[in-house]
């Protein structure tokens, strides 16, 4: 995190108690997010993880307006952020990108990278009260120079999504979304469906990006060893909550709540003892039905008689650093166990 220690700064994102959900015929509402608050401060990384189910890219697109918020409220740099639909996004959103898992869902197949490029350098400066149009070689010249950054060759301008491959679509995805000047990128599983190689790669410079020149990144995955390489803070997710968030150091050597132990146990560990990573069990309920009492007791091993009944919310644990809280009743009465990864 670029924020010097010791120097309190307001949230560039802010989101609070904010509640998601989708109709579904002849059943009750899903209930993607459930009540979901976090701040996510200039220049921090932020990693957001949980299994397939948990609400992770939920979140994302309800941070970026691209999910109804049914209750609460998500702001970004004092700009409240609404659902788009079919209105014209407000100006004062536009330093708040974001990449997705897929770049063919957000790049256009019959236009060249540079094109597309362009058109956002064009949003930028039309925001800011200049108009300056696509045409103009400096906004050729901007859109060079933001794939330069991303590691592409030169000459990458001209060609179309489809003559890359998927790390350098990604990479593509990533030079369009910085050509807005961002302050804060949310990225959406933005590693998941590449190569190992490439993988590390488009997460490194995600990485730098925001250390040099200090942009927010919310980084969601299901990949705890990704995160626990890239981020400053953790923030773990279940069936639409928040159940632990605390640094990347604290997650991985002293985890509180059961569900985040059980991730970790579940990450390869290459140490040549020939240990197999152990498989989370059970299923993730019905968001539609969530359990009563805490939604994770039905699969914890730890759980009891209160875990059934009463729904905890994310307090500070004992002996946790000021910015860790966990929602569990038991690790809130107890003091941190050792990962054992």
């Amino acid at each position: 995190m670029s924020v010097p220690a010791g120097h309190p700064v307001a949230p560039l994102l802010r989101v609070e108690d904010v509640v998601v959900e989708y109709p579904r015929k002849g059943l009750p509402p899903m209930r993607a997010l459930a009540g979901v608050g976090l701040e996510i401060a200039p220049g921090e990384v932020v990693g957001i993880v949980g299994e397939s189910g948990c609400g992770k890219s939920t979140l994302a697109r309800a941070i970026t307006g691209l999910a109804p918020v049914r209750g609460g409220s998500v702001t970004f740099d004092g700009t409240p952020v609404g659902a788009m639909g079919r209105r014209r996004r407000d100006p004062g959103l536009l330093p708040l990108q974001m990449v997705f898992q897929d770049p063919n869902a957000s790049l256009n197949p019959r236009r060249t990278i540079g094109a597309q490029i362009q058109e956002v350098v064009v949003a930028r400066e039309r925001a800011q009260g200049a108009g300056r149009g696509r045409r103009d070689p400096e906004t050729a010249r901007e859109a060079a120079d933001a794939l330069r950054r991303v590691g592409l060759p030169e000459g990458a301008a001209d060609k179309y999504p489809h003559e890359f491959s998927g790390g350098q679509r990604q990479r593509a995805a990533i030079a369009r979304a910085l050509a807005s000047h961002p302050r804060m990128i949310v990225a959406d599983e933005p590693v998941s469906a590449l190569d190992a190689s490439a993988q590390a790669a488009v997460a490194n410079l995600l990485r730098d990006l925001s250390r040099e020149e200090g942009i927010a990144l919310a980084f969601i995955s299901h990949d705890l060893a990704v995160v626990g390489a890239l981020a400053d803070r953790v923030v773990v997710m279940y069936l639409g909550r928040i159940v632990e968030t605390a640094t990347v150091e604290e997650i991985w050597n002293a985890p509180r709540h059961p569900y985040t132990r059980a991730l970790l146990a579940a990450v390869p560990v290459p140490d040549g003892s020939g240990s197999r990573p152990e498989a989370l069990a059970g299923e993730v309920p019905d968001p539609g039905s969530p359990p009563p009492g805490c939604r994770f007791h039905p699969r914890c091993p730890l759980a009891v008689d209160r875990c059934r009944t009463d729904e905890p919310v994310l307090l500070r644990a004992p002996g946790a650093a000021s910015e860790s809280e966990v929602a569990c009743w038991v690790a809130q009465a107890a003091e941190p166990a050792s990962a054992g990864v």
